[in-house]
């Protein structure tokens, strides 16, 4: 099993495109075209798109992405599960939640290929120039650019975007477009970012990939406000009907604007999107076998191993298939809320995870299908590993006296058991710690119970999936070895996300996910800032300034090397500050669908690249 976390910016392994936070020319439209001033290649130092670090893949005359078939032919749909609910149609805020898949009807600056670490190529932005020192970065818009009502996509359009998410959107904008300082409006089709702070190689391409909200239509409305009327966008698909917290359909707009673009050749091929939303991940699965939608991608081992079995699958007519991938799987655990007292001291972290028996559990609940997880960079070189490097050291060696002294002389490793269940040396170890922190099991009650005041250890394990509960209680039964009360409750998905943005929960199991190419987004999730903006991905509730001090080093890192040692010696402090209890990944996406679909023979190294399969029966 395995959980992934909303609210990404980067690709890094989303099944379906989610880019977030998402026409006939009148005499007036051909006015403001002849004002934009010449085309891109007809100036110096513009170019037809950005490689964080190294060379782009796909030169200027590129007429696709070699993942996609560009004889894939359009028609036909696809059905697909929501879980939960949803009730608003404002992906950009924090209020409500909004549905899967409304990121199509948005379109971005540029799109990111799936088979480089981190190169994005124009999409409404024709062309891009960024100066050598990286202290801004300006786009040519594509004058064709539309919205869905026909309007051209301006500058003017670009510039109110940024300021509208920096200022009303959900808190996660304000720390992504932080060294942001100003934005104009060079000409109709010109804008230009200007950035403050240090070096960011990556900040550019972080603008690349923010979608182009219309000024006209936002303007005059309640931006921070939850609505279900449908917003204007301008991607490759249209909100076509809506149930409200049940079902969504998106339908391909067949006047899109951007569909012969090189970056879309191949793809968004289905003509209907239709999303149908279950109360939970098992029932969901059972009207999968029915029928009742075609495509899924199963993050449970034990269903993938047993749950499938049916007529329709013996029969042929579902197909299961492995896609192994490149992607770093981050990092999923059990989240302390470090903002808790309980929580607060690290030898206490330390020592319930301790007693989290992974061995045991992959034996027995998980078919043996994972690997433990050692990284908040897993499966990529940005992992620590062994001890740190020379060049690692230059960045951990003034702060020795603040780190915990394995950060030096020893390279992190969870627990191993034996995988029988029996964790007598993992207990006595966990007791040892747990006395150092002051708590001792009192021989009167058998009850974990602090020095200072008496009081007992008990919190609550927040949860949003039911299947999440067979994997909690064993660890539940595991720490009331220790003396400690841990209630596992389940929630609703509304609810969960709530209680998340307020940071109203003691543990919780959370996914902090990660690109080849970290950045910016390393300040939602560690930096001290953000462990006080609700709605912040810093759930952990971490505030070091020596982790400070590192995230800002990632995200000004010069080059590849300095990023992956950057990275590592990162990733070090954070594991050795027992913020999370690791869990554990899979290398492979594990997908079951209908056998009504076709897919290119080249599946990209980075993503799943869903929008490029097409309707089988379309051959027939």
């Amino acid at each position: 099993m395995t959980m992934m976390s909303g609210n990404r910016r980067k690709r890094i392994g989303s099944v379906w495109p989610e880019q977030p936070v998402a026409a006939l020319l009148c005499l007036a439209c051909a006015a403001f075209l002849a004002a934009a001033g010449p085309a891109w290649s007809e100036e110096p130092g513009w170019r037809h798109g950005l490689a964080l670090h190294g060379d782009l893949k796909y030169g200027p005359n590129f007429s696709r992405f070699e993942y996609v078939s560009p004889a894939a032919p359009k028609g036909g749909e696809m059905r697909l599960a929501g879980i939960g609910t949803f009730d608003s149609l404002n992906p950009f805020i924090l209020r409500g939640t909004p549905p899967t898949g409304l990121g199509m009807t948005f379109d971005t600056l540029t799109v990111q290929s799936l088979d480089e670490p981190f190169s994005e190529y124009g999409l409404v932005a024709e062309s891009v120039q960024v100066p050598e020192d990286h202290s801004w970065v300006a786009f040519f818009l594509r004058p064709q650019a539309r919205f869905h009502d026909g309007t051209p996509i301006t500058a003017e359009d670009v510039v109110f975007t940024l300021e509208i998410l920096k200022t009303k959107g959900h808190p996660f904008y304000r720390a992504y477009y932080a060294n942001v300082s100003t934005v104009e409006m060079i000409t109709p089709l010109q804008v230009k970012f200007h950035f403050s702070g240090p070096e960011n190689r990556e900040l550019p391409l972080i603008i690349g990939q923010m979608p182009v909200l219309s000024k006209a239509y936002w303007q005059n409305r309640e931006f921070d406000r939850t609505s279900l009327d449908i917003p204007l966008g301008s991607g490759p698909y249209r909100v076509a009907q809506l149930d409200s917290g049940r079902s969504i359909t998106y339908e391909r707009d067949p006047q899109y604007w951007g569909a012969d673009l090189p970056v879309n050749v191949g793809r968004n091929n289905l003509d209907r999107l239709r999303y149908e939303y279950f109360r939970d991940a098992n029932v969901a699965l059972e009207a999968f076998k029915a029928g009742q939608y075609d495509f899924r991608q199963e993050n449970v081992a034990r269903l993938w191993a047993t749950g499938y079995d049916g007529p329709a699958l013996r029969q042929g007519k579902i197909i299961m298939e492995e896609i192994p991938h490149e992607l770093p799987t981050g990092m999923q655990g059990f989240v302390f809320n470090t903002r808790r007292a309980v929580f607060r001291d690290p030898l206490v972290r330390e020592a319930l995870g301790l007693v989290f028996d992974f061995e045991w559990s992959n034996q027995n609940l998980f078919h043996n299908a994972y690997t433990r997880t050692r990284s908040y960079f897993s499966n990529s070189e940005l992992a620590s590993t062994d001890l740190p490097s020379a060049a690692e050291l230059e960045l951990l060696e003034p702060h020795r006296e603040s780190l915990p002294e394995r950060v030096f002389t020893q390279h992190y490793q969870p627990p191993v058991t034996d995988g029988s269940g029996n964790i007598r040396p993992q207990i006595r170890q966990a007791l040892d710690l747990l006395a150092k922190a002051g708590w001792e099991i009192s021989l009167k009650d058998r009850k974990l119970r602090h020095e200072s005041g008496g009081q007992t250890m008990e919190f609550e394990i927040l949860l949003n999936d039911p299947a999440f509960e067979r994997i909690c209680l064993p660890y539940a039964r595991n720490l009331e070895r220790l003396g400690i009360t841990a209630r596992v409750r389940t929630v609703d998905a509304t609810q969960y996300q709530n209680r998340l943005n307020d940071f109203d929960f003691d543990m919780t199991v959370h996914v902090f996910p990660q690109s080849l190419s970290p950045g910016n987004e390393q300040r939602d999730f560690w930096a001290s800032q953000a462990a006080d903006i609700p709605g912040s991905r810093n759930i952990a509730g971490v505030r070091d300034p020596i982790v400070d001090e590192l995230v800002d080093l990632v995200i000004s890192a010069p080059d590849r090397t300095s990023l992956v040692t950057r990275s590592r010696a990162l990733d070090r402090v954070l594991l050795w500050g027992h913020y999370v209890v690791p869990h554990w990944h899979s290398r492979v996406f594990r997908v079951a669908y209908w056998d009504k679909y076709a897919k290119p023979d080249i599946t990209p190294q980075y993503g799943l690249a869903l929008d490029a399969w097409w309707f089988r029966e379309q051959l027939r």
